[in-house]
């Protein structure tokens, strides 16, 4: 069995190419896509993401406009930053980095944003939305899961889908996702019992359970295709939620580190250019 390496690169160039040329034309229309950052304090995990995207979004033709906050700022002061960058008629996507400092409540930050500027589903309303199957408009690493599947030809319909985990950033919205594509999904979680002997009739496992090689070969079926969402630091280095050595039974797996994670902020600049 030839076994699919299913890189994310390939795919973030794929959206890339469709995405700049959403910005392109928008600029000669004189509009410059614009994406609003809102970092509170001084996370060091969140400003190298907002590196990042800020790298990303001016790669792509567009512009990124950073609001910085000190870590004592209030939950009513973040909220008023957001309600100021919803008037903003020049700016099309907020996004917050998440998690906020201990004292500001992560899901009334994300209530704020409007709806046409959030482009991770941080709002209660995109959320619904996605759940009655209206919206494809899931939190960007669900889509980038979907978006890699795609690509290389996954079949889903009929399948028997497994997802490890339960959060509403992940586990959640790729369920209904798959379930979008006619797959029969399970969610496994903490209070899973059996869970190898489900593990082993999965078509497909999406594994989002934050803990290093916790899904081992015995726990697999052969032919599985595989997508690990995981990215744990096991003594300095990038380690996913699967052992790597599930990838000889798998059919198809996504690497980590260059998988699921490569494609996720792509996911954010088409969410962000999704009505130009």
């Amino acid at each position: 069995m030839d076994t699919v390496i299913m890189k994310g690169k390939p795919v973030a160039d794929v959206y890339r190419e469709a995405i700049a040329a959403t910005i392109a034309r928008a600029k000669l229309r004189g509009v410059l896509v614009t994406l609003a950052i809102i970092v509170v304090g001084n996370d060091p995990a969140s400003h190298v993401y907002k590196g990042r995207l800020v790298k990303l979004i001016e790669s792509l033709g567009g512009a990124a406009k950073l609001v910085e906050l000190p870590e004592e700022a209030t939950q009513e002061e973040v909220i008023a930053a957001i309600k100021k960058l919803n008037r903003n008629r020049y700016v099309q996507g907020i996004l917050p980095m998440m998690p906020m400092p201990k004292h500001i409540n992560d899901d009334a930050v994300g209530a704020a944003i409007s709806p046409n500027k959030d482009v991770d589903c941080l709002v209660p309303l995109n959320s619904g939305e996605l759940f009655l199957g209206r919206s494809k408009w899931a939190p960007c690493t669900p889509r980038s899961c979907m978006a890699i599947l795609a690509h290389y030809g996954i079949e889903l319909s009929g399948k028997h889908a497994v997802v490890i985990g339960r959060s509403n950033v992940v586990g959640k919205p790729v369920a209904n996702l798959l379930l979008a594509q006619n797959a029969t999904v399970t969610i496994c979680h903490s209070r899973t019992q059996n869970l190898a002997d489900i593990l082993k009739t999965a078509d497909v496992i999406v594994a989002a359970v934050g803990k290093p090689c916790f899904v081992k070969p015995e726990m697999v079926k052969e032919g599985v295709v595989i997508v690990d969402v995981g990215i744990n630091s096991v003594e300095g280095k990038l380690v996913g939620d699967v052992d790597p050595a599930v990838a000889e039974k798998a059919s198809a797996f996504t690497p980590v580190p260059g998988g699921v994670g490569v494609v996720s902020n792509m996911m954010v600049m088409e969410c962000l250019t999704r009505h130009l």
